[in-house]
């Protein structure tokens, strides 16, 4: 009976440490129909449109603020390579102008916020 019992509770505390290293299913989402990636505990959503290129950041699902940060953008379109400053404009850093957007081109966007070290980050636009 005793041989049963340890059985039992071996078998349930295995179960129990399968579940706890499960990754519970976070994935974060675009909440503004751009691109999502992570670094240094944030997630940083780039939107790419043809006349604006906007960078929201966001600490757990909380939009961060950006007075005092910036961004520079370094857009790979083809054999094309752009680069550009992003500045604060409400809750996000964005450019203003005309962008060549291929499907397939990549950004590399390097964050300065205020008090932190630089945040460096890859993006695959769709």
């Amino acid at each position: 009976m005793k041989n049963k019992l340890l059985i039992a509770a071996a078998l349930l505390a295995l179960a129990g440490s399968g579940f706890a290293a499960d990754e519970h299913g976070h994935e974060p989402k675009p909440l503004h129909g751009g691109v999502v990636a992570e670094a240094a505990h944030l997630e940083l959503e780039l939107v790419a449109r043809a006349d604006v290129i906007a960078l929201l950041v966001r600490d757990h699902g909380k939009p961060v603020g950006l007075q005092g940060a910036s961004a520079r953008l370094t857009l790979l379109s083809g054999t094309e390579k752009s680069e550009l400053q992003l500045a604060p404009a409400g809750e996000r850093l964005e450019a203003r102008g005309a962008f060549e957007l291929a499907p397939g081109s990549k950004a590399v966007a390097t964050v300065m916020l205020p008090g932190k070290k630089a945040i460096q980050v890859r993006f695959a636009l769709k």
